[in-house]
Parts: C-alpha cells; structure tokens; sequence
C-alpha cells in the first residue's frame, strides 16, 4: 500500500512541476526536491527494519561485523550518491551529476579494499604453493 502513496505523491508533485516549471523554474526545482526528500524519508523506517534482518541474520552466520559494517557502507554510498545525482540532473546539472557518481563509485571502491584482501588472501592459502 505504501507505494501506491510514493507514487501517487510523485505523481501529483510532477504535474505541479510542469505547471509551475514555466512561470517560476526555481520552485519547480526545489518542490523536486522537497518531495524527493520526503519520499526518502517516508522510507527511512523500512531501510532500518532491513538493516535489523540483515544484522541479525549476519550474527546467526557468525559474520563478521566488519564486513557486514563495510557492506552496508558501500550500500549507503551507492544510494546516498544516486540520490544526489538524480537531484543534481533534475536541476540541470549533467556534469556536476556525473561527478557525484565518480565519486560514489571511487568511494566504494576505497571501502571494499578489505574485502577484497580478505578474498585474495583466502584464495591464495586454499591454492597450493
């Protein structure tokens, strides 16, 4: 049922930036905005609940923390940076956009090297010398 009010508010907040995006642009962009936030916001409580099923979930699998912690790092970059991008490019701005997700990825990148040397280092001691 949620996303039937997620989208019924897009909806009507993309008919009124079209209405009002010809007479006064830069409310059109920040009732963009405004609602974007909104939505993110109206789906905090679910991203909480999942990251309460994947903690304990990691916890039953004797996961370590720090990998679980880095996981959900990187899954945060990933959205926290989409989301930017997406903002950036409603109001015009293609190339800023695109160095927001450079820079997202690069950061993932950065929080990975970790894993990564955990995966190489197990690798090599399963393969014989």
């Amino acid at each position: 049922m949620e996303i039937i009010q997620v989208v019924g508010l897009g909806l009507i907040a993309t008919f009124l930036i079209l209405i009002i995006k010809e007479q006064k642009p830069i409310f059109a962009f920040l009732l963009a905005a405004f609602v974007g936030v909104i939505i993110f916001i109206s789906i905090a409580g679910k991203i909480a609940e999942v990251l309460g099923v994947l903690q304990s979930l990691a916890h039953q699998a004797r996961v370590n923390d720090l990998f679980l912690e880095t996981i959900l790092k990187i899954i945060g970059i990933a959205y926290i940076a989409e989301f930017g991008a997406q903002v950036t490019r409603d109001a015009g701005q293609g190339a800023i956009a695109s160095k927001i997700e450079l820079a997202g990825k690069v950061l993932i990148m950065v929080m990975a090297i970790p894993i990564i040397t955990v995966i190489i280092e197990t690798v090599i001691r399963i393969l014989p010398a």
